[in-house]
């Protein structure tokens, strides 16, 4: 006697059987904490970004979302997390334009960023302040640019590690002002920018925020800042640019997640971060922070992305970056 159940149809019903909890956790998710690795110390742009964006997920889902430092190796430890985690949802990456410059300047990841990791959302981009300690003696950025053409290879400048956006804006400042200055590298920007402002290193770029209070207290001296026009922050300081024509150095922060994370999930944390980079008082805060909102939707961070590892590698050629 026939069923009527065909091996088709019984196929049919077991996928679908076996697709229905995964459907279910997916409209479910998030039902636990959530984990925001940050690659990078305490204290910098992207860990004061995570600790924002975590506090804003945990209101808008409904579950916590936990900030987890694991800096190290230029970002590839904390990365490498993410990269190996289960695609779930519970486990995302706080990452910056270090991922795409780390794409050329690290040979030896043990992930591909655009292989193994998936765009979720856009954060926001900021520029940097040239700063220096005040024993340098140099009052602009052509003082600065002679007195270390006067004396090759003296000066050095500190950075939060290799690949990482200051390292980059320093080494692309080099290149640019044909000047010769070390590369010192710290484990974090808050490492880099003691040094800075106790005299040990002369120079950073670093975040403006952060390092403003220093400038006001008189433990550092702002050159210039990094972005096209002068900053809204520091209205009165000189772009680097006004001095360089052509110069400009950021910072953007954005999350990823394994590659194989559901793609509801995805939509669902790209939808809550635009959502609540759209709020006026996101936009105020990070105004405060000197940052701008960087709304985009999962396929634009995507090719934002690829465009950025472009873009890095012709930054780390044209400033003859050493390749690890």
């Amino acid at each position: 006697m026939k069923t009527g159940v065909t091996r088709r149809g019984l196929g049919m019903l077991a996928a679908g059987g076996l697709a229905a909890p995964a459907l279910a956790q997916e409209a479910s998710w998030p039902s636990r904490a959530v984990r925001i690795i940050v690659p990078f110390g305490a204290g910098g742009s992207a860990d004061i970004a995570a600790r924002n964006v975590a506090e804003a997920l945990s209101q808008s889902l409904g579950q916590p979302f936990v900030v987890e430092n694991r800096p190290g190796a230029g970002a590839v430890i904390g990365t490498d997390v993410v990269a190996k985690a289960a695609p779930d949802g519970y486990t995302i990456l706080m990452m910056s334009n270090t991922h795409t410059a780390n794409e050329t300047l690290i040979r030896n990841r043990p992930y591909v960023l655009m292989r193994d990791l998936a765009a979720v959302a856009a954060v926001n981009v900021a520029h940097h302040v040239l700063a220096v300690h005040p024993s340098l003696g140099v009052s602009s950025v052509a003082e600065l640019v002679a007195k270390a053409k006067a004396a090759p290879g003296t000066i050095d400048y500190a950075s939060s590690g290799p690949g990482t956006p200051y390292h980059i804006a320093g080494e692309v400042f080099r290149a640019m002002t044909g000047i010769e200055i070390q590369h010192i590298p710290f484990r974090s920007s808050g490492e880099a920018r003691t040094a800075v402002i106790s005299g040990t290193v002369p120079m950073m770029f670093d975040a403006i925020p952060t390092m403003e209070p220093h400038l006001q207290g008189g433990r550092a001296k702002g050159l210039a800042t990094t972005g096209p026009q002068r900053d809204p922050l520091l209205p009165a300081m000189p772009t680097v640019a006004e001095a360089v024509p052509g110069y400009e150095a950021s910072i953007w922060l954005g999350l990823m997640a394994p590659v194989a994370m559901p793609k509801p999930i995805v939509e669902k944390l790209n939808g809550a971060v635009n959502a609540w980079l759209a709020r006026p008082q996101t936009r105020d805060a990070m105004a405060k922070q000197g940052a701008q909102p960087m709304p985009m939707s999962v396929a634009e961070f995507d090719a934002f992305l690829r465009k950025d590892v472009e873009t890095q590698r012709q930054y780390v050629t044209m400033a003859k970056i050493e390749v690890n």
